[in-house]
């Protein structure tokens, strides 16, 4: 197994070198922000209260990633620096859940079955309660995967998973010559959807099954695709764009909520986008989010895991969570 320090010393190189500063070692450097709302359109605050306050879950943490809300009242969160997925519950206590080596996003299934983007395995896994796992794929046409990131379920019930090389394990070589998007169907076989993206990281679909959305951590920008039956996508363009400054952050994990607003974590915050792509506002976060989650009983909250922290804030938004779209 790699060193997890060499391996996230590998890592750190990698994403100094294209776009600056993005992962733990970098933000850890910065002074911590205050939280802010910054609205660039009256739209905003139809989403968030203009005196919401930011609340800190737990701190303490390595780098936090993959937040998915349970209903018995608990977070899951991987942390990428000490390589296990914790359960974190509302008053900051954590358990551990499993020792891996640096997960990444996580997401369930419509069975309400953990699946994790496992970095060091450079698979998809499925997680059970007693903390087992059991890889789902690990390659692409006999090729192994790059470094899963993210990953969604789709209106079809399939898994989508983002496949860039930014976790790629110190010393492996990268034997697919490309950074892929890929459907992970219930009989296991796997499709390439696009490999047109430089790092692709975060995934979300709109809340009528529509759209699908991909950011682009190296290229700082959101795709938007047409996303048709079969899990088939059509119409590839830029739907918006997150520039920032050194070590302030690129697009990396996504939620929608219910009426198709798009929160993107991005340069200092989370960029909010109404459905058209306008740039409604930004949640500016004391440290550098790397992803997002709807939770709590009515899915009004907004957990966020950022670098060494979870916080959460409360919304006027309803979250929209796609694994429950067929329970609800």
């Amino acid at each position: 197994m790699v060193s997890p320090t060499l391996k996230r010393s590998a890592l750190f190189a990698a994403t100094f070198f294209l776009y600056g500063s993005f992962e733990a070692s970098g933000q850890a450097k910065h002074p911590r922000r205050e939280f802010e709302l910054h609205a660039e359109s009256p739209a905003f605050w139809k989403l968030v209260a203009r005196d919401a306050k930011l609340e800190t879950v737990a701190s303490g943490l390595g780098f936090t990633e993959g937040p998915v809300w349970d209903k018995a009242g608990f977070l899951y969160v991987s942390d990428e620096e000490i390589n296990k997925i914790f359960r974190v519950y509302p008053d900051g206590h954590k358990e551990e859940f499993i020792a891996l080596g640096d997960p990444d996003g996580n997401t369930y299934d419509r069975q309400l079955r953990l699946l994790d983007c496992a970095s060091v395995l450079r698979a998809i896994i499925r997680i059970s309660p007693d903390g087992k796992y059991t890889v789902l794929a690990d390659r692409f046409e006999g090729n192994k995967f790059n470094s899963p990131n993210d990953v969604v379920i789709g209106p079809d019930g399939a898994i989508y998973f983002s496949d860039p090389t930014l976790d790629l394990p110190q010393g492996e070589k990268q034997e697919i010559p490309f950074q892929g998007v890929y459907r992970l169907d219930e009989k296991g076989e796997v499709g390439l959807l696009t490999k047109e993206l430089t790092q692709p990281n975060g995934l979300a679909f709109s809340s009528d099954g529509k759209r699908f959305y991909v950011d682009d951590s190296e290229q700082r920008n959101v795709r938007v695709y047409d996303f048709g039956s079969g899990g088939t996508l059509s119409k590839g363009r830029i739907f918006s764009e997150e520039p920032g400054g050194k070590g302030e952050g690129v697009p990396d994990g996504m939620k929608v909520d219910r009426d198709g607003n798009l929160f993107v974590t991005g340069p200092k915050g989370i960029w909010v986008w109404d459905k058209q792509g306008h740039h409604i506002g930004t949640i500016v976060i004391p440290e550098q989010p790397a992803n997002l989650a709807w939770g709590d009983k009515d899915y009004r909250t907004l957990y966020i895991t950022a670098t060494t922290s979870v916080y959460k804030l409360r919304m006027k938004a309803r979250g929209f969570v796609p694994y429950l779209a067929r329970l609800r």
